[in-house]
């Protein structure tokens, strides 16, 4: 008689951030993306007259990165961690069975630089939602959870 065993896949680890968390900074972080720098600080035209073009620009006084930095700032240490092992996931800088080594890497940056760091990584809300979706977790799934 021959017994056929599956392997099992490895558990996934643990999360700190919770999927709620993760997906408010994606969806806030994909507002920031698609960002520019401002090309015109003093512009004195309506926001009418030229389209309302400078909502896609970011300056100093930018509500989206306002609202980024603080929810990154926000997070506990373990779950700024995970955020930046996510991000690193997505990226392909680690696959998931070098979690603990991405979440070491991450501590390495320091908390009170991580919410710039972010925000200097070019398609971080894509990289975010890759690294998500290897811990199955959907972004539409969260979208149409009530």
């Amino acid at each position: 008689m021959n017994i056929l065993v599956h392997a099992s896949e490895p558990p996934l680890p643990n999360l700190t951030i919770t999927p709620d968390s993760a997906f408010a900074i994606l969806l806030k972080a994909r507002q920031f993306d698609v960002k520019v720098p401002q090309t015109d600080p003093d512009s004195g035209s309506n926001p009418s007259d030229d389209e309302s073009v400078d909502a896609l620009e970011f300056g100093p006084s930018d509500d989206t990165r306002r609202e980024l930095f603080s929810a990154i700032h926000d997070l506990n240490d373990d779950e700024q961690a995970d955020l930046i092992a996510l991000i690193f996931l997505g990226r392909g800088d680690f696959a998931l069975s070098e979690w603990n080594e991405a979440r070491q890497e991450a501590g390495q940056i320091g908390r009170q630089h991580i919410p710039r760091f972010v925000t200097e990584i070019p398609l971080a809300s894509d990289y975010l939602q890759e690294g998500l979706f290897q811990f199955n977790l959907s972004l539409q799934d969260h979208l149409d959870s009530p």
